[in-house]
């Protein structure tokens, strides 16, 4: 197949143009992965403080907080996940884009179904991270009651 590069350059950019999507889903796996490591490093400071030896009262309320973080934590790892998946279905939105473009093949319903998916994912990332952020309300009570 010899092609052109003034054929190509309409290709390329036909099949790029989803790259915007994956810049901004990186931001937000940015973001997501800085709370879920302060998630982590304030887990360690309760859990050191558990083990020091509270009254009762202070331990009940220390296990409370660890398990609250614990269910952010996991709520921030699926979100994370959906995240990555949204740019793995995008990643691949690109290459069916130009090998459709490039080979003249009719894959628009594959096309529609992994950009559907995608949105899906980062739809599903972001509903996670609304979560997160509820619950994370949640905690600064449970510490500023105490």
């Amino acid at each position: 197949m010899n092609i052109t590069l003034t054929q190509l350059i309409p290709v390329l950019q036909l099949a790029t143009g989803p790259v915007i999507l994956i810049s901004g889903v990186g931001l937000l796996l940015l973001s997501f992965t800085n709370r879920l490591g302060r998630l982590i490093d304030r887990s360690r400071l309760l859990h050191r403080e558990r083990m020091s030896g509270p009254g009762p009262a202070q331990l009940v309320l220390l296990q409370a907080q660890i398990n609250l973080i614990d269910r952010r934590a996991g709520i921030l790892r699926r979100a994370i996940t959906l995240a990555g998946l949204t740019v793995l279905l995008v990643s691949v939105l690109i290459l069916v884009l130009f090998l459709a473009a490039l080979f003249h093949l009719e894959l628009g319903s594959v096309i529609i179904a992994l950009f559907a998916l995608a949105l899906l994912a980062l739809i599903g990332a972001m509903l996670g991270f609304l979560r997160e952020i509820t619950l994370s309300l949640e905690a600064v009570r449970l510490e500023t009651k105490g």
